[in-house]
């Protein structure tokens, strides 16, 4: 078994919806935990080491992510510039190998024009895990608004992924492109925002609600047309985003966000089902009952 069967997938237990009935069912989660890609560079005693980066991604073939990385980023331009590639799990108290450094050939000097562009950055121990959602998330605003009691129709989620389908102008032209909508409880969209980049289309999502002043988004449905990573979680709870539904799977850091931050969390959101990874005490879906089998 390589490194990715062993670490990339956790189990969980969830509650399966199938029309109007609910179960309890084990599911299998992709991990997703931070890594810091570090570089040592430089000749003799004059070495320098710099974080270089923190990004998200499923454990496994860390080198070869942070290599291409490097490359990519313009920061190396041949293998041959690299010495060694190791992990740093030690510095961290749970000892996860979440840490990478590059060392680099001692008669190479690496561009480093790209590498202070907007990524992550952390410090010592700040990527440990769910360590990660204390030092990398960004605090929300509204986090400490109490949250107004919501009521859920099952029927009305159901209709939001054709819904979404439909208005999606941008995948209808090319097959490939990401989604964010914005639906009221009974399943009116109200914004949807198109990107080749998930991320980005969520952020045109809330920037277009906070420029109509309708922040926070608690009383909201926010429905992704992919899968839930942590940073989408992390951007919904910026703007107190109470409801998020995935077309796709979550990740297992966006359930432990959606948990740290009470986000009802649906996944796997198709005509007649879906999969609840965590459900808010505010939030009720009346028409649904237990299968007691």
């Amino acid at each position: 078994m390589n490194q990715l069967d062993s670490f990339s997938t956790r189990q969980a237990i969830v509650r399966k919806v199938n029309g109007f009935t609910s179960s309890t069912f084990p599911d299998v989660l992709s991990v997703e935990e931070p890594l810091e890609i570090r570089i040592r560079y430089g000749a003799g005693t004059a070495r320098v080491q710099k974080s270089i980066s923190v990004t998200m991604r499923t454990p496994g073939a860390d080198a070869d992510l942070a290599l291409g990385f490097l490359f990519t980023e313009g920061i190396i331009t041949s293998a041959g510039q690299v010495k060694n590639i190791s992990h740093a799990g030690m510095e961290c108290a749970a000892q996860k190998e979440n840490i990478i450094e590059v060392a680099l050939a001692e008669t190479f000097m690496p561009n480093l024009m790209q590498s202070d562009r907007n990524f992550y950055t952390t410090s010592s121990c700040g990527v440990c895990g769910k360590g990660s959602i204390q030092s990398i998330r960004t605090v929300s605003p509204f986090q400490h608004l109490r949250k107004p009691p919501l009521v859920l129709d099952a029927a009305v989620l159901y209709t939001l992924p054709e819904k979404l389908s439909a208005a999606q102008s941008g995948f209808a032209a090319t097959g490939g492109i990401h989604a964010s909508g914005l639906f009221t409880a009974d399943g009116t969209l109200l914004i949807l925002k198109e990107d080749v980049g998930r991320h980005n289309a969520l952020d045109k999502l809330i920037g277009s609600a906070l420029n109509g002043q309708r922040l926070p988004l608690d009383q909201h449905i926010l429905l992704l047309s992919g899968r839930a990573s942590f940073e989408l979680i992390q951007k919904a709870a910026m703007a107190g985003i109470s409801v998020i539904a995935a077309i796709g799977a979550p990740s297992s850091l966006a359930v432990d966000l959606a948990i740290e931050f009470d986000i009802t969390l649906f996944g796997f959101l198709k005509q007649s089902r879906f999969n609840i990874y965590h459900l808010s005490n505010h939030i009720s879906i009346p028409a649904l009952y237990e299968d007691q089998n």
